[in-house]
C-alpha cells in the first residue's frame, strides 16, 4: 500500500496492491495503522455509507463544522469517479484549491480527507458505487455544502450536464459560505491534518 500527500495538507491518495488471478482479484483496502503512521495519529472512523450514482452525477461539495469536524476514507466499489479535495480552511496556504483523483474498480486507490476539508465527486460511469467511513456520525446541524460549480472554485468536472441534488443545486457559493462564517479555520483544523 502506498499513501502519498496530495497538495492539499491533510489529504491524502492511497493505492493498494491488487492481487489477482483467474478467480479475480484480492486487495487490502484500508490499513488503519498505515495511514495512523502517515497521519501522526490514530485513525477513529464510527460510520460507513454508499452512494451509487449515475454517470454524470455531480455530489458535494461536502464539509462539517470543525471542531468535531469529519474526516473521510472513500473508494468506488464499482465503476469510476472523479473524486474533489477542496480547501475551505480559512486561512490555509491552499485555501480556494482543489484536486482530482480518478478512483475506479480497477486500481482501487481511496482518498483520505482530514477534518475541514470540502469532498465531492463526480461519476464517470453508470451504478458508479462509492464507499465512505467517516470519523463521525452524520449531523445535519454541523455538515454544509458549497454549490460545486461555483465559478471561483472552478472546478474541472468531466460532465457535460452535470445532475445534482436540489441540496447541491441550493447550497450556497463559496464567497456566501465565507461571509456568512460557514467555513472552518486553517488554525482549528490544523491538529487533525497530520505531518504535512
Amino acid at each position: 500500500m502506498k499513501i502519498r500527500p496530495l497538495s492539499i495538507e491533510g489529504a491524502y491518495e492511497v493505492t493498494p496492491v491488487v492481487h489477482g488471478d483467474a478467480r479475480g482479484s484480492f486487495t487490502e483496502w484500508l490499513r488503519f495503522d498505515k495511514l495512523a503512521e502517515v497521519l501522526g495519529r490514530p485513525v477513529a472512523m464510527t460510520q460507513g455509507n454508499i452512494s451509487v450514482s449515475a454517470a454524470g452525477v455531480v455530489r458535494g461539495i461536502h464539509y462539517a463544522d470543525v471542531p468535531p469536524g469529519q474526516a473521510k476514507y472513500v473508494t468506488c466499489a464499482r465503476g469510476s469517479v472523479l473524486d474533489v479535495v477542496v480547501d475551505l480552511r480559512v486561512g490555509s496556504p491552499t485555501f480556494g484549491a482543489w484536486e482530482g483523483v480518478v478512483l475506479d474498480d480497477t486500481d482501487r486507490r481511496a482518498v483520505y480527507l482530514s477534518e475541514g476539508l470540502g469532498h465531492g465527486f463526480c461519476a464517470l460511469t453508470d451504478d458508479a458505487t462509492m464507499t465512505y467511513l467517516v470519523s463521525t456520525a452524520y449531523n445535519p446541524s454541523a455538515e454544509h455544502g458549497i454549490h460545486p460549480m461555483d465559478p471561483d472554485l472552478a472546478i474541472d468536472w468531466p460532465a457535460s450536464t452535470p445532475v445534482l441534488s436540489g441540496k447541491d443545486t441550493n447550497a450556497p457559493s463559496f464567497a456566501q459560505a465565507r461571509s456568512r462564517g460557514l467555513l472552518p479555520t486553517f488554525s482549528a483544523a490544523q491538529p487533525f491534518a497530520g505531518p504535512g
